[in-house]
């Protein structure tokens, strides 16, 4: 996978960061530390969406890597914003047991002599306003790109495209926990690819595309592809949640089960009679390990882990499918391949 950050976009993100910290200075200590703090939530990704976007800018003859900086910077930036309110609607203080904002701000918070609750109003405010950061100057980055009127319009479109639709995601995602029984494999499927497959894949891929003037036939053709490859990632990722090894994922893998998250090992395992079993074990919040294990052996068994990895690679296959030569150039449909494959064989 596209996982080595671009040095152009690094460079460019150290430098949005260091003038904003100055002129934060001029605002106190605690903005600057705002600053600081986003920053570092900016950090330790493996910069998937500007790698995407410079890739489909590249691919298509593109050679103005300062017009493309500013695209690849807007989307890791979106991307930011989007984990630090993903973080505050799940009420987290660290994120892969580092602390993010909001657990930074809770500290400081504590530090300064404020209460626990005070604390906790520290911690979301500055997650909050650490986002609506991040996204403003996703926006702004586009907004004053040296190219035409045209260009630039359809450039936010698709930025807009992708806030619209992660937002209808993030919400499908946080009210379908409270289903009393389990979502569809379509819902489920819906869900994934509104909240981070049309911004994390999508989008970018084509943002790069417009950019270096590829045709309408290839931009739908990297829609269709970022789409589904999107979908197949969050699948991986939602069975990984269950059956990773947590030293490799950084994540839990106690956490979905405990919560309850509606995903297609949940949902095929709601059309098998195992699921009069795995349902009491699901969403419970003190869910021991021993639970956690025969949670897994059950939904093994009823043949939702294979369920989901069929379906993960079924989006892949047709993710490449979507690549038709005829549009997309040899040199980037052979990366976008390898990052379809990627996506599915993984264990992070």
């Amino acid at each position: 996978m596209f996982d080595v950050s671009p040095a152009t976009v690094e460079t460019a993100l150290q430098r949005f960061f260091t003038g904003a910290r100055l002129r934060a200075a001029a605002y106190g200590d605690h903005y600057v530390a705002l600053w600081d703090a986003l920053e570092v939530a900016s950090q330790g990704g493996k910069r998937v969406r500007p790698a995407l976007v410079l890739a489909a800018y590249d691919g298509f003859g593109g050679r103005d890597q300062s017009l493309a900086t500013p695209v690849a910077v807007s989307f890791e930036l979106l991307h930011t914003a989007f984990l630090i309110h993903d973080d505050v609607i799940d009420r987290d203080l660290a994120r892969r047991g580092v602390a993010n904002i909001a657990g930074r701000f809770n500290d400081r918070a504590v530090a300064h002599g404020a209460a626990a609750d005070q604390a906790g109003i520290w911690a979301a405010a500055a997650a909050i306003l650490a986002g609506d950061l991040a996204l403003s100057e996703a926006h702004r980055a586009l907004a004053l790109l040296p190219v035409d009127a045209a260009m630039r319009a359809r450039l936010l479109d698709l930025l807009d495209r992708a806030v619209f639709v992660s937002a209808a995601g993030e919400l499908a995602d946080v009210t379908n926990t409270a289903a009393r029984e389990p979502l569809s494999v379509a819902e489920v499927i819906a869900t994934l690819e509104h909240k981070t497959a049309v911004y994390s894949f999508e989008g970018p891929l084509q943002a790069g595309a417009v950019l270096a003037g590829a045709t309408d036939a290839a931009i739908d053709a990297l829609g269709e592809f970022g789409r589904l490859v999107g979908v197949a990632f969050q699948l991986t990722d939602d069975i990984l949640g269950v059956y990773g090894d947590p030293a490799k994922t950084g994540k839990s893998v106690v956490a979905d089960l405990r919560e309850g998250k509606q995903t297609a090992l949940i949902a095929h395992a709601g059309t098998t009679p195992a699921w009069s079993i795995i349902a009491p074990l699901m969403g419970k919040p003190d869910l021991s390990e021993a639970e956690a294990d025969l949670a897994r052996s059950h939904l093994t068994a009823c043949g939702a882990r294979n369920a989901a990895e069929n379906l993960a690679q079924d989006h892949v296959d047709r993710a490449i499918a979507a690549l038709d030569p005829e549009h997309i150039p040899a040199a980037l449909r052979a990366r976008l391949i390898d990052l379809a494959d990627a996506a599915v064989n993984r264990v992070r």
